[in-house]
């Protein structure tokens, strides 16, 4: 059974989909970028700032989940500059170690909603 996902310490959906669907044990998070869901700011001064708060999105979503990073199976990080993945990617193990990292891809794109430098999207679970 699909069941829909929705936390007010995440960003709203800006457009017609939902933070996140639980279907069976799969928690399926929608791309999030970097908007501080207090304040509705994005948060984008330097690309650490930004994958922070990406990330704590994240985080927020698999929460209501009742699930953590340790849950998360896969991530799909899109960046609008590869220049940025060193950066990126030590932010990012900062939440996922590498003992128990998910696979992941992270790819270059032209651009990204709000013009943004940043978007991960993940799937989690559990058995």
């Amino acid at each position: 059974m699909k069941k829909i996902i929705q936390t007010e310490n995440a960003p709203a959906p800006i457009g017609p989909y939902n933070q996140a669907v639980l279907f069976g044990n799969i928690l399926f998070v929608s791309g999030q970028i970097a908007i501080d869901p207090a304040s509705g700011n994005l948060i984008t001064d330097n690309i650490e700032d930004e994958a922070h708060q990406v990330l704590k999105n994240v985080g927020a979503i698999l929460k209501e989940a009742g699930l953590t990073y340790n849950d998360v199976l896969k991530a799909s990080v899109f960046v609008k500059d590869m220049g940025l993945f060193g950066r990126i990617n030590a932010i990012y193990a900062q939440y996922f170690g590498e003992e128990n990292a998910p696979a992941r891809e992270l790819v270059e794109v032209t651009a990204l909603p709000k013009y943004v430098n940043l978007e991960i999207s993940v799937i989690a679970g559990k058995a």
